[in-house]
């Protein structure tokens, strides 16, 4: 039997040619120092060292050389291959080290500085002020009464004796969520409430008689926002009925309250005014108590607080009009009443000084921070 002829080849493979063989190292060493960071390595990695890599695919056409040829293509194919795992593992290295590196400088932390810097909030002063006009009436033996922000017409217009031509009651002053007075179709309208007035009415159709009650909330008009004017502003209102309520109760009420938020020894004053839901009326202004009067005359010591006049206007007060307490089905002729409403926004301008109207609503920490966490 004769010997295996060693000599012959059945085929010539191209990819494993020397020349071949060395053509794709060398592309490979190439990619790889051209890398510029790690993500661009795998894509190098992916194309020359995986499995669809050019050494990948000679590697597998080994197995078609015959016997003697196959140890020596093994041979450059697994050196060439060993370079570019070498190659990749040493670029590896660089890149890796190299974004420490700028991770150290880009995001340095200084240890030394504090470690609260995240400054603490405020609560609004409009919520602080209101609590605090709550809790000088809760003290008094008053409760305090909420109601919807979108209110019957009813409600808010004819239980207070607001006729149907009110000029109140028109599109330039009010919001109109669903229908309107004197609509086609007779529908009843649906406001933003315009004030906190239909929660009185509201007090007086479901509590048991007397009734003392204080009304804060959010009140709706179609003004335009500017440094003395906003269309969403908070109101306190209040509202006393009982037997033999008269004016001077209701002058002692707001003496107090004037006294317990502004301070001790400032007077208060009430001009004629009208109001349809109260008779008689009025309109409360209170000693400036900036200035508390001393400006008046005075140029050389002028007050922006009061512009010099010795006054300032806190809002409209009254006796409750008989007409209200009978469409809450209230007998006017053994129970009287008083009440009265005042913007919080502008008793807060007069507390602190605020100028423009826009700061309270536009929800700028640096306006609220100076107020504290007061609780």
């Amino acid at each position: 039997m004769s010997a295996p002829n060693k000599s012959y080849d059945p085929v010539e493979v191209e990819a494993l040619k020397p020349e071949e063989i060395d053509r794709a190292r060398d592309a490979a060493l190439a990619a790889i120092a051209a890398a510029g960071d790690l993500e661009a390595l795998r894509e190098v990695k992916a194309a020359h060292a995986g499995d669809r890599s050019p050494l990948a695919l000679a590697n597998r056409e080994i197995g078609a050389l015959p016997p003697h040829a196959k140890a020596d293509a093994g041979r450059r194919v697994g050196q060439a291959r060993g370079a570019v795992s070498q190659a990749l593992k040493k670029r590896q290295e660089e890149l890796e080290a190299e974004r420490d590196e700028r991770v150290l400088v880009e995001e340095a932390v200084d240890v030394t500085l504090p470690y609260d810097r995240l400054p603490a909030g405020a609560r609004h002063p409009l919520t602080t002020l209101s609590e605090r006009i709550e809790d000088v009436f809760v003290a008094m033996g008053y409760e305090v009464a909420e109601g919807p922000e979108a209110e019957a017409e009813w409600y808010n217009f004819d239980a207070l004796n607001i006729a149907p031509d009110h000029p109140a009651r028109t599109m330039q002053d009010t919001f109109f969520v669903q229908g309107a007075e004197g609509s086609a179709d007779g529908e009843a309208g649906v406001v933003l409430r315009t004030h906190t007035s239909p929660v009185q009415i509201r007090s007086l159709l479901t509590r048991d008689l007397p009734v003392y009650v204080i009304c804060p909330g959010r009140v709706y008009r179609t003004d335009e926002l500017d440094a003395t004017h906003t269309p969403v502003f908070s109101q306190v209102e209040l509202l006393a009925v009982d037997e033999g309520l008269t004016m001077a109760d209701l002058r002692g009420t707001i003496d107090h309250m004037v006294r317990a938020l502004f301070g001790e020894g400032l007077g208060t004053r009430m001009r004629p005014s009208y109001f349809p839901f109260t008779e008689p009326s009025a309109e409360v202004d209170m000693v400036c108590f900036v200035c508390r009067g001393a400006s008046v005359g005075d140029s050389g010591r002028p007050c922006r607080t009061c512009s010099s006049e010795g006054w300032i206007e806190l809002g409209g007060c009254g006796m409750v009009n008989p007409r209200v307490l009978t469409a809450c089905g209230v007998d006017p002729e053994r129970y009287s009443g008083f009440a009265f409403g005042f913007g919080i926004e502008r008793m807060l301008m007069f507390r602190h000084n605020v100028e423009d109207m826009r700061d309270m609503v536009e929800g700028d920490v640096r306006f609220t921070r100076p107020f504290g966490m007061e609780i």
